[in-house]
Order: structure tokens, then C-alpha cells, then sequence
């Protein structure tokens, strides 16, 4: 079957197109409905709302004590006290009592005294006061927090639970509020499961655990609207069109999850322009560009792209809009900083490109770190803490320069934030929950970017500690001589952290009968690499050397991964038949592990920042903490007899 594809366009014609779409077809925000205040929080409200009552609506006691007239006590001073008698001139109150008749002022029971064995004629008690009382001195007035008629709330307002007090408080059961307009979310792939099949048994090749729809379901109630979650359709046109049709007519808006792009099974596109009109095919923008928006019987139907990065970006970009302007609420954009970019980023040019990053504040100064830029990688929207836009205009940007960051968390999050930018270890994930679990204020923040990485991210004032194992090959001595070259003028500490064994991984039974590095020239092995720059790579090409072994012999050596466990992984899932890791990796992944190396992993830290109370809660986690060491060992191939103790300062 023929498509007709639409051409790409940039992210502001794309938002021009879809908002004059819209107005074209006159949309109007949603009808209203009535519901009780007490179940309003989080709903927009359709009509201003207007006080009933005042509150409060008589004039009442704000303390415990007697009301009197404020005349009778002109005369009150420490010298010359002032006497009322109890009944007639001076009547008890408690907080919130209205105020009898005639009465207009009020004295604080402690600042009165019973003059006792004192009694008037008529046989009532005297108080004395040795202050005068002003007019409604501490007597809440008709009015004071709510006067009738006055606005409560406007609308288009977000009720809030201090809104719904108000609410009640000025006579209002039941309010106004805009309905919730109805998201219909179409998962569409044969290869898709639903994650309750995995209660029976777990997924197998093929077959993909669709959780995309959680995701902007979830952002969809976020806003406060009702997201339906449809059945899996399968890869079949007249399939997706039959679910497309029944969601049109219950729903106010429609995202069909997968098949946007232009495959032979992907299907949206011409499911829409069957039922309806298809306006944008293709935006310019990374990751994300395959999406579809159009209209069917006029309602906005988009194709979020399967990738769940790509799902998550259209959302924001363009279902977000559409249910802001249904629910008639302003556009909420999240919170943004001025931080340096760590690392260079280059971008394509003519495309907006969202890159994922890490931030937190070094020396007062915020850092950005770039996390994984691929579209699948759900992983890197959960680690990070913002999103920078690159410009379709710019071909990137430079280490060091100033960017922009949309933050994903709060600021103060972001503040409270420990940087541990370097190697990876499997200990720093337990390190961060142990962090996170006794300093719920704070968290560690790692980037893996290799050891020497990470010590340039120090040099630069870009991380408060680095995970280092660079190995010295003519003293045998790890970080030490490194640093050393490094920081001349600056006093530096290493703190370490373990001892672990390096090796290579291969699978359960060595099916290759991979031996030691001399094998990694085979026709028949594939071998996965780490990135440039880290200790890892290092102490693979110093054996390579030692062994006069030509590395681009080797296949797969350009292949580079960034932690432990994704060269694990590599190994697990066939990809790769070796790979050089920590033994922890191989453990948790139950492959076989052929020792290598012993070598020691320590965290190099300024010592401007030892005293800082961020580095001291690192400091204290692996020093004092049984839980983090026991957690370690249970990892396996770690030594933790050096934990916490300073290997090196100067």
C-alpha cells in the first residue's frame, strides 16, 4: 500500500500548524460539571467563585479571657488598676464564643486577675486589669478573613486544598469545575505484551512489555484528565482504525503509542488519513521526529512514537497544549537554570535536539552533565534532573559553556545534590539509596565518563568526587601519580572505596573457551569494549601491549559501552561473546569470570570539599555504615578492608 508521507516540519510550524488547526475548528474548552468541594482538589474551576458569607459572619473572641468594654478601661495602668465585676462589666469567653451584646473588646484571661475575698454589693467577683483595651483587641470581626461577595477563586484556577477551605468557609458545598477531558491511549504493536501477562510468566523473544502507555497516561492525569487506556492492537490497519474510530467517539483526545514512523508495518499515519486528515508527519526534533498529529470527526488525534524518550518529548510538546487549551489553564512551563555544560554536546544541524542531564551545584555553580541520548533509553529520563534544548540553528555546544536547563525536579533537589562524575561501580547505586534512605534532602548524582573523565570533571569544577582506578605501570601504584600530574597546585585527598577484580565475563560455560586476552583475535569472538579514557580500557590495552597484540585485530574493539553492567549485558544477551568488567557484574548476571586484575577503586576528592556537609555524608556513608558494607560484600568480588580510609594527601 502507497503512503502519502507529509514533509517534515520545525518545531514552531509545527505549533503554528496544530494551534491554528484548533482555532480554525472553533475549539472550546470543555463543559463544566458540578462537584462537591471536598472531592474539587486538582480541578479547574469553569465560573469565578463568589463568598456566600462572610467568615466570620459575627464578631467572635480570638482569645480565652472576658470580654469588656474597651471605655472601662481608660483608666487601667500598672499604678492604678482598673476593677470590673464579673457579670456586668466583664463577661468570660472562650476562643471563637460570640461576642455578647454591647461587649467589644477583649482581655486575655492572664493578663487579668480575680481580686479574691473581694465581692461587690450584689455579691459578684472583681477582676483587675493594669492595661486599657483598645477597640476589638483580639475580637475577630465580621469579615475579617472573608467578606460576602468577595472572589474566592477565579476561573481557570487549579483548586488547591487551602482553596477548598476557603470554599467551605464562605458557603460553598458543591463548585463548578471544568470536565475532565477524556485521553484515549492506543498501544499499538503485535509485539507487545501487557504487563499483567508477566504474573503468568515472563516475556520471550519477540515480545515487548508495553509500558509507554503508563507513562503518558500518567502525564495526562498529571494535568487532570482522564486517561482510558485501550486494549494492545495489533499491527493491522483495519484493526487500528476499528479501535481508532470507537476512541474518537468517547474520548476528547487520542494517542495512538507506536507505528508513527514509516516502516511497512507502521500504520497511523494511514489510519488517520482514512478517517480524517493527517496535518503533520515528521517534526524536527531529537528524539521524537516521527510524530503525527491530525483531526478525526474534529477531534486532535496524535501518533506518539514508540521510542519511550520520543513518547515522553511529544508529549510535553504537543499533547500537553491541547489538554491545557481543552481545560482553558495556561500554558505551565517547568522551572529553569542557567548552568555549564560538562561536557561538549554536538547536535545536528536544523534540528531542536533535547539532551538529558544530570545537574547539580559545585562551588555555587550549577553543572550539567549529558546522560544517554538514545530515544529508547527510559533509564536516562529517570536519572535525569532536566532537559537542555539545542537549537536547530547551532551545531552544539562547548564544555564549559552556559545552556539553559528545564529542571525536572525541584531547585533545592538539584542543590542538595552530590556530583560523583568518573568511573563506574556497581557500589555507587548503593551508596546513592543508602544516601537517599538516611539523608532523604540529599542524593548522589554519578556520571560515568571514565576515571580520567572524571578527574578533568574536578579540574573543571564540574563534581565534587570522582571514582578513579588508573593504574601507574611504572610504580604499580593506582591514582596517586595521576593525580599528581594533574592537580600540582591543589590539595587533593583519595578516599578509597574497594578493592575489586577485573576479568573477563564470558557466558555460563565458557561455550568459546575464551582463555585470556591472546583469544580476543579469534575469527569467532566478539568483544565489547569500554569507552576511551577509562581505567577499564586502560588496563586492557597495557595487557594488550605487554602481549604485542594489535588492537584493531581485535572485533568489536571500537564498540564501547559506559558501565560494568552494560558490558554484562552485552555479554548476557549475545552480543558480544567477552567483555572486560568486575566481578560483581559477572555475579549479578550469573556469567563466568576470568580474573585479570586485581586493582584498588578510590574516590579523589578536593580538599576544599572534605568539610562540606554533601562530601561528609559520602564520607560517613562508607565509613560508618554496616548497611552499605554489608551490601557491598553480599555484591561479591569486592575487598572493603580499605573503606573509607585515605589513601593518599597532598
Amino acid at each position: 500500500m502507497r503512503q502519502i508521507f507529509l514533509d517534515t516540519v520545525s518545531l514552531e510550524r509545527a505549533g503554528e500548524l496544530l494551534f491554528a488547526r484548533l482555532d480554525s475548528l472553533n475549539m472550546q474548552r470543555l463543559p463544566q460539571e458540578r462537584v462537591r468541594v471536598v472531592d474539587a482538589q486538582d480541578r479547574i474551576t469553569a465560573e469565578p467563585v463568589f463568598a456566600k458569607y462572610s467568615s466570620p459572619f459575627y464578631h467572635s473572641a480570638a482569645m480565652d479571657g472576658y470580654a469588656v468594654r474597651y471605655t472601662d478601661t481608660f483608666t487601667a495602668s500598672e499604678t492604678t488598676p482598673c476593677l470590673l465585676e464579673i457579670g456586668r462589666d466583664a463577661l468570660y469567653v472562650d476562643t471563637g464564643d460570640p461576642m455578647p451584646e454591647g461587649f467589644n473588646a477583649v482581655v486575655m484571661i492572664e493578663d487579668a486577675n480575680l481580686v479574691h475575698g473581694s465581692k461587690t454589693a450584689s455579691g459578684r467577683t472583681l477582676i483587675e486589669i493594669y492595661h486599657s483595651a483598645p477597640p476589638y483587641q483580639h475580637v475577630r470581626t465580621i469579615g475579617e478573613d472573608i467578606v460576602a461577595t468577595e472572589l474566592i477563586v477565579p476561573e481557570g484556577h487549579r483548586i488547591r486544598p487551602i482553596d477548598i477551605g476557603a470554599l467551605l468557609a464562605s458557603g460553598h458545598l458543591e463548585v463548578a469545575v471544568r470536565k475532565r477531558p477524556v485521553v484515549a491511549v492506543l498501544p499499538t504493536g503485535t509485539e507487545l505484551i501487557d504487563p499483567e501477562m508477566l504474573r503468568e510468566r515472563p516475556p520471550a523473544p519477540p515480545e515487548i512489555i508495553e509500558y509507554n502507555t503508563a507513562v503518558i497516561g500518567g502525564m495526562a492525569r498529571e494535568l487532570g484528565a482522564e486517561a482510558v487506556r485501550f486494549p494492545i492492537v495489533r499491527d493491522d490497519l483495519d484493526a487500528i482504525k476499528e479501535v481508532l474510530l470507537r476512541a474518537v467517539e468517547t474520548a476528547d483526545l487520542v494517542l495512538i503509542n507506536a507505528g508513527s514512523g514509516r516502516g511497512s508495518e507502521d500504520y497511523t499515519l494511514a489510519a488517520i488519513q482514512e478517517l480524517g486528515e493527517a496535518i503533520i508527519h515528521g517534526v524536527s526534533i531529537k528524539p521524537g521526529k516521527p510524530v503525527i498529529i491530525g483531526f478525526i470527526r474534529n477531534k486532535t488525534v496524535v501518533g506518539v512514537p514508540g521510542y519511550p524518550v520520543s513518547a515522553y518529548l511529544t508529549f510535553k510538546l504537543f499533547v500537553r497544549p491541547v489538554i491545557e487549551r481543552l481545560l482553558g489553564i495556561a500554558a505551565e512551563e517547568g522551572e529553569r537554570i542557567t548552568a555549564l555544560l560538562a561536557r561538549q554536546v554536538a547536535s545536528p544541524l536544523g534540528v531542536d535536539e533535547f539532551i538529558r542531564v544530570k545537574v547539580g551545584s559545585v562551588d555555587g555553580t550549577f553543572v550539567a552533565t549529558p546522560v544517554g541520548r538514545g530515544a529508547g533509553l527510559m533509564m536516562s529520563l529517570v536519572r535525569a534532573d532536566g532537559i537542555v534544548r539545542i537549537p536547530a540553528g547551532s551545531e552544539g555546544a562547548r564544555a564549559g559553556s552556559e545552556v539553559e536547563v528545564e529542571l525536572m525536579r525541584s531547585r533545592d533537589e538539584v542543590r542538595n545534590t552530590i556530583v560523583c562524575i568518573g568511573s563506574h561501580d556497581n557500589t555507587l547505586d548503593i551508596l546513592a539509596n543508602i544516601i537517599k534512605k538516611n539523608h532523604p534532602n540529599y542524593s548522589l548524582s554519578s556520571a560515568h565518563v571514565g576515571s580520567l573523565g572524571g578527574l578533568m570533571a574536578l579540574k573543571k569544577g564540574e563534581a565534587h568526587l570522582a571514582g578513579t582506578h588508573l593504574l601507574d605501570e611504572q610504580t604499580g601504584e593506582y591514582n596517586i601519580s595521576y593525580i599528581k600530574r594533574l592537580f600540582p597546585d591543589r590539595r587533593m585527598v583519595l578516599v578509597n572505596l574497594v578493592h575489586r577484580q577485573q576479568g573477563l565475563l564470558v557466558r555460563k560455560g565458557n561455550p568459546k573457551g575464551i582463555q585470556g586476552f591472546e583469544d580476543l583475535v579469534r575469527d569467532d569472538v566478539m568483544f565489547i569494549n569500554r569507552q576511551s579514557g577509562s581505567g577499564t580500557r586502560l588496563l586492557l590495552d597495557r595487557h594488550l601491549r605487554e602481549l604485542n597484540i594489535n588492537p584493531f585485530m581485535i572485533k568489536g574493539y571500537d564498540k564501547e559501552e559506559y558501565t560494568h553492567m552494560s558490558v554484562a549485558s552485552a555479554v548476557l544477551t549475545g552480543l558480544a561473546d567477552t567483555g572486560l568488567a568486575v566481578l560483581s557484574s559477572a555475579k549479578a548476571l550469573d556469567l563466568d569470570f576470568i580474573p585479570v586484575a586485581r586493582e584498588r577503586y578510590d574516590l579523589a576528592i578536593p580538599r576544599e570539599f572534605m568539610d562540606e556537609e554533601k562530601v561528609g555524608i559520602v564520607l560517613s556513608a562508607i565509613r560508618e555504615n554496616g548497611e552499605f558494607k554489608g551490601l557491598v560484600q553480599s555484591l561479591g568480588g569486592y575487598d572493603i578492608g580499605d573503606m573509607g580510609k585515605v589513601m593518599y594527601e597532598g
